[in-house]
């Protein structure tokens, strides 16, 4: 079972079937997705939701659909991930245009950094991405990010690891 998490603003939920035209939107925007894998055509978005899903069930952890308190509405995704193959797990979200600058990505972070210390005892949550990914590096300094690792992925790109403190 995928645990739901409340925050000030938002929901955080496991990803359903009906999210799937917010899916298929954000990463149909090569803008919006590209530090994501996309654009992507509207098949491989759905195959996006189904890991998602899935990741729940094959690690006991995964991404959350964000769900905003006010409007009941699909805004992104949040969560703990570690594809096969990765040397590492990571603190991954993504937002759609309409709703970023809001600082839901920050508040779903913490939520997700907090759950990774105290409900799955880990004792590092840390996150990567593109050097090229400044919006990311930001949100991340403001987490508190700190970098102890530079590593080449599977991908082929060379990324900066951070540590994650927990939110208090």
């Amino acid at each position: 079972m995928i645990p739901t998490i409340e925050t000030d603003r938002l929901v955080l939920r496991g990803p359903q079937a009906e999210d799937y035209p917010v899916y298929r939107d954000f990463f149909a925007d090569a803008q919006a997705s590209g530090f994501y894998g996309g654009p992507l055509p509207a098949d491989a978005a759905w195959r996006v939701l189904a890991t998602d899903i899935g990741h729940w069930h094959l690690r006991g952890y995964g991404r959350w659909a964000l769900v905003t308190k006010d409007g009941n509405e699909t805004i992104g995704g949040c969560g703990l991930w570690w594809p096969k193959g990765y040397p590492r797990s990571e603190l991954t979200w993504w937002v759609v245009t309409a709703a970023r600058r809001r600082g839901f990505a920050l508040e779903a972070s913490r939520a997700a950094v907090a759950f990774g210390y105290r409900e799955l005892g880990w004792p590092l949550v840390e996150t990567h991405m593109s050097d090229a990914n400044h919006a990311a590096r930001g949100l991340v300094e403001k987490l508190g990010g700190e970098v102890i690792a530079r590593e080449r992925f599977p991908d082929g790109l060379c990324r900066n690891v951070y540590r994650l403190p927990c939110p208090v």
